[in-house]
């Protein structure tokens, strides 16, 4: 789903008719309209950062489907901070109060859902938690990784060395074939911007 916050994209991932809903920019309503009609049952929320643009509806998502929020534990600072996560940067409101995560989230995590099992990636540099999740030949790079472009950095906890680090040794180490859905804008691979990306 493309037209979330700042153009922030929500996607539903889906195994054995459980699915895993990550990032939260979308309306609550049109993402359980989507869920509903193939009749999933909604198991995670996972927040890729803590950016007000990806948590924004995490709350009545949750209220909605009963699943379970999932956030990196270096993330909990910003998501749970208004003057960190964009709220107040950017008008939001800030009588909005984030549930505490469910689950926080190591590297190497595996979360299983349906028949597959989704790897948690932590690849600092947008933000301190950021991850990016891998799902066989799907990588859910939040805005760690775009097309041609890569997550600013000037944002509480930023660092452009980090981000471009985290990239080369997390993200271009994998297979290249493998499809790069990012938080923002359209979808990539690993071998097209391990050739063609300007910023890594």
């Amino acid at each position: 789903m493309t037209n979330g916050i700042f153009g922030s994209n929500t996607y539903i991932v889906e195994s054995n008719n459980q699915c895993a809903i990550i990032d939260c920019g979308n309306k609550p309503q049109d993402i359980k309209r989507i869920i509903d009609s193939k009749d999933l049952e909604p198991k995670y929320i996972i927040l890729t950062h803590g950016h007000a643009d990806h948590i924004f509806y995490a709350g009545r998502i949750k209220d909605a489907t009963g699943a379970l929020i999932c956030l990196h534990k270096d993330e909990l600072p910003i998501y749970s901070d208004a003057d960190k996560n964009g709220y107040n940067l950017f008008g939001f409101n800030t009588n909005i109060d984030n549930p505490y995560p469910d689950c926080l989230l190591n590297h190497g995590d595996k979360l299983p859902l349906g028949d597959v099992d989704l790897k948690i990636i932590h690849t600092p540099g947008h933000s301190p938690g950021g991850i990016c999740v891998l799902c066989e030949d799907m990588l859910f790079s939040g805005d760690t990784l775009f097309e041609l472009s890569v997550g600013r950095t000037d944002l509480f906890g930023g660092s452009q060395k980090q981000l471009v680090e985290s990239i080369k040794s997390q993200l271009y180490t994998l297979d290249g074939s493998i499809k790069v859905y990012p938080g923002h804008g359209m979808p990539t691979t690993i071998d097209y911007e391990r050739g063609n990306n300007p910023y890594v």
